[in-house]
């Protein structure tokens, strides 16, 4: 286990200040588009990136396996995952490392209209995003700390993403899903009840963080270190700025201003963005055992 955490993690030092050099290609891959990466987002449009001298483009890719694998090839810089990946690559041998925290937790377990306990949803069937993926896996345990054990006393049905998860629990396909903030206050707008709150059963569990390939980074620290200063000055002005973010993220992300406004709330109440960027080693060995 500790010799797992110490390959993890690359320790990054951010200057007090500093001033940008010439503008540098840094593409950095993402893997999916949610309210949960704002920030990266924030640094990217707001020119945050280009005032430390950082030319960024932003990579969706499809799922983290991909954007490790480009990591590893040296077609992008860096990457916003969930943390199985890069767990699962340093696992394997890759020459992978994480750099900084990014989120914790946010999903909920919300229940169809007739399932508003854990144990109502015993013998039900449950929507999961895919049935490997790390949320698979925080939901099965958290299910079993409940006292519910897969597969004996609940099915697992893979639905896909948010709208595929409404789709399926109006229809009563499935009894709940695990959906983050701010779809989960959607859910809730719409009538299905709150069964609990993950970041109850796992408050620590480092959901995201930046990774890098840790030889090239090792070599390219000064460019490392600016693109965290940017991403990090992006997510202070989250705080400073309240009414332009909610503004800021009702656009980029597609939302309603009350739907960004209490996703943002949440994040910042609960400290869900790490307030430094910091790796906690309790929240990343929490997603290991797991």
């Amino acid at each position: 286990m500790k010799q797992i955490l110490f390959a993890l993690v690359l320790v990054i030092q951010l200057p007090s200040s500093g001033l940008a050099q010439e503008r540098i290609k840094f593409p950095v891959g993402v893997s999916s588009k949610v309210l949960g990466y704002g920030h990266l987002w924030a640094a990217w449009r707001r020119g945050y990136f280009e005032r430390e001298g950082l030319d960024v483009e932003v990579v969706l890719m499809r799922g983290t396996a991909p954007a490790v694998q480009a990591m590893i090839a040296g077609s992008i810089s860096a990457g916003l995952l969930a943390n199985d990946g890069p767990i699962a690559a340093v696992e394997q041998g890759m020459d992978i490392a994480m750099i900084a925290g990014s989120s914790k937790l946010t999903h909920m377990l919300m229940g169809g209209k007739n399932y508003k306990t854990w144990e109502d949803l015993r013998g039900a069937t449950i929507g999961s995003s895919t049935l490997t993926s790390g949320t698979a896996f925080v939901l099965r345990r958290a299910l079993k700390i409940k006292g519910l054990e897969y597969p004996r006393d609940y099915k697992l049905l893979s639905v896909g993403g948010t709208t595929s998860s409404f789709a399926a629990m109006g229809a009563g396909q499935i009894a709940a899903a695990l959906l983050a903030v701010p779809n989960a206050f959607q859910a809730q707008d719409a009538g299905f009840n709150v069964i609990g709150r993950m970041a109850d059963v796992f408050p620590t569990y480092l959901l995201s963080a930046y990774s890098v390939r840790r030889s090239w980074a090792e070599k390219n620290r000064p460019r490392v270190v600016r693109f965290l200063k940017a991403v990090l000055q992006a997510k202070k002005w989250f705080e400073q700025d309240k009414k332009a973010a909610v503004e800021f993220l009702a656009r980029e992300f597609q939302l309603t201003p009350t739907l960004a406004e209490k996703g943002l709330d949440y994040y910042l109440t609960n400290q869900a963005w790490h307030p430094e960027l910091e790796i906690e080693m309790d929240g990343l060995k929490t997603v290991v055992d797991i």
